[in-house]
């Protein structure tokens, strides 16, 4: 506020009355040192463009206040004192002051104009008759002429009228027009709308059409390649002796002999009977009893082992949790996996480390071959199923290979128990 009264060398007596003596006197000090330092700024650029002749050096110049009887700076405010006329008082001088200049401008102005009229009104009456014919000619031919001028100002209105009025009427037959113009294009455009909704369901139902039998494609090479797999599969388990008397039949240079044709039976009441090595239900799977199948069932078929049966496998672990498999998977590539021996039935699982998750495959390891619950690739040992999906994806839909095998957490090795 300080700085814009300094600005405006300007303050509102209303806000002026609410300051007390010290605050006046010290505002009265800022604004006359403001004043003082314009002045000096001001003459400093006189005599630096030198816009005004030289003047006398005013370096001795000085300014001196006038002190009261107490010795303190006397500074006096317009309106304070008592003898001191009141600021409305002032005002209200100064406001008839300029009433009563303009009122006496307005009857000198009064007053020339009345002279006027009457020096005009007098030179009428001592006028020439000679003149006064001619002004009077002056006169009729003035009055013809703005007869002919409001003749002509009456037909141009006339004329205008009546082009406005041809105006309105081509405009009405334009907008008539247009209208039937727009409703036969909202007409157009919406037969070819409904034509392309029309196409558009042709479209989607080719589509769907195509789709449908790209879909039929797929699953026939899917099961096509299933069987392809599943022949060399088994004829790699041939090679490797696991069906002994395939291999026999082989070494004899002999087709093997066909399996029989299964016989029809009819669906009784009675329970199928099933392998006891087979019954494997949760309620016995426990970590005692999943140690003791592993130790049994997949050790002698090196389980977990390198191709080489050398030494195990970087992606092998031992029972641990889906929450353990996940914490360690959490911080590999997309691609990482791990095999895992599950804590809860005599299988294994396949943990898969993808950009959005974790994804988990259950290996079923029944009949001395290991395959993908819900698939029908056997493989001989779990190192064939990783080689093969390592190239080929698990599933069509997700196109998930593994790609980086997932070891073991640095000070803990979770398979020790299985085979100690």
């Amino acid at each position: 506020m300080l700085q814009q009264i300094l600005t405006d060398m300007y303050i509102d007596p209303e806000l002026l009355a609410e300051l007390n003596e010290e605050q006046k006197q010290t505002l009265f000090f800022k604004m006359r040192g403001e004043q003082i330092r314009r002045w000096k700024e001001r003459e400093a650029q006189f005599e630096k463009h030198e816009v005004k002749a030289k003047k006398p050096s005013r370096r001795g110049k000085e300014l001196s206040w006038l002190h009261s009887s107490d010795g303190d700076i006397w500074v006096w405010v317009m309106g304070e004192h008592p003898t001191d006329t009141p600021y409305e008082q002032i005002c209200d001088a100064i406001m008839a002051e300029r009433a009563a200049r303009q009122a006496q401008d307005e009857a000198e102005q009064l007053r020339a104009q009345k002279e006027k009229e009457l020096v005009k009104r007098f030179s009428k009456i001592y006028m020439d008759p000679e003149v006064e014919l001619c002004r009077q000619e002056e006169e009729r031919k003035e009055h013809m002429r703005q007869e002919a001028a409001e003749e002509q100002r009456r037909i141009e209105e006339e004329l205008k009228r009546k082009e406005a009025e041809e105006r309105q009427k081509a405009e009405e037959e334009v907008q008539r027009l247009a209208k039937e113009r727009a409703e036969q294009i909202y007409m157009n455009l919406k037969e070819v709308h409904q034509n392309r909704e029309r196409q558009e369901e042709d479209r989607e139902w080719q589509e769907t059409l195509r789709r449908s039998k790209a879909a039929d494609t797929r699953r026939r090479s899917l099961a096509k390649q299933t069987r392809e797999d599943h022949q060399r599969r088994s004829l790699k388990a041939l090679e490797r002796g696991r069906v002994a008397a395939m291999t026999k039949a082989f070494q004899a240079d002999e087709k093997p002999a066909l399996l029989p044709k299964p016989k029809p039976r009819t669906l009784k009441n009675e329970p199928l009977a099933r392998k006891p090595a087979m019954r494997r239900t949760p309620s016995m799977s426990n970590r005692e009893d999943i140690i003791r199948w592993f130790r049994e069932e997949q050790l002698p078929l090196r389980a977990g082992f390198q191709k080489d049966h050398s030494c195990i496998a970087v992606w092998f672990h031992g029972i641990i949790t889906r929450q353990e498999a996940e914490a360690l998977l959490v911080g590999q590539k997309p691609g990482a996996f791990l095999i895992r021996v599950s804590e809860r039935i005599m299988g294994f699982v396949l943990s898969y480390r993808y950009p959005e998750g974790f994804k988990h495959f259950l290996i079923d390891a029944t009949e001395s071959c290991y395959i993908l619950l819900g698939d029908q690739i056997k493989f001989t040992t779990l190192t064939e199923l990783v080689e093969y999906h390592m190239v080929e994806p698990i599933t069509m839909s997700g196109g998930e290979q593994l790609l980086y095998p997932c070891g073991q957490s640095p000070g803990h090795i979770d398979y020790t128990e299985l085979f100690s």
